[in-house]
């Protein structure tokens, strides 16, 4: 793939990604119930207004100001800008692992972002299950991560093309 197609489908994933979720987390903070859960469909879907001050489903919420400050805006930081020169040098990947690649990127800094904006709390609304068992409350960002690393379990790499 050449770097012109290979930098068009970054920003086409990314605009779109990053697009449905800010556009989500905005339509949360307008018009959802605050930090209050609303059930529909027989409580197989709740939807309401959270901050995640945390990671992943809250972990590391409880950390200090200071801690989350180094983890989540520096080191998260890091791996995505590391993970964008990855995208952007590998070229043995397949449009279908490069496109997995770029799902966790974009969703990383959809949420960097809002994590930036929003005085480092990430706007999570949804949650699924059935009884007791239930996600955690999450985003479109996550479900672009989580997308992303299951097409990468199926992704395969095409053999290095000579350097000319």
């Amino acid at each position: 793939m050449s770097n012109l197609k290979r930098v068009q489908l970054i920003l086409v994933i990314c605009l779109i990604s990053i697009g449905i979720d800010q556009g989500t987390k905005w339509y949360a903070s307008e018009y959802l119930p605050k930090f209050e859960m609303t059930s529909y469909w027989g409580d197989l879907l709740r939807i309401g207004y959270i901050e995640n001050t945390g990671a992943f489903l809250g972990m590391g919420s409880g950390m200090s100001d200071t801690a989350k400050f180094w983890i989540f805006v520096c080191a998260v930081g890091l791996i995505l800008a590391a993970l964008l020169v990855y995208i952007l040098r590998t070229s043995t990947h397949t449009v279908f692992g490069l496109s997995s690649l770029i799902l966790i990127f974009s969703g990383g800094i959809s949420n960097f972002y809002d994590r930036a904006l929003n005085n480092g709390a990430v706007i999570d609304f949804l949650n699924i299950g059935i009884g007791s068992v239930r996600t955690g409350i999450f985003n479109v960002a996550d479900m672009a991560i989580m997308l992303g690393v299951f097409m990468l379990l199926f992704a395969k790499d095409r053999k290095a093309e000579p350097k000319v």
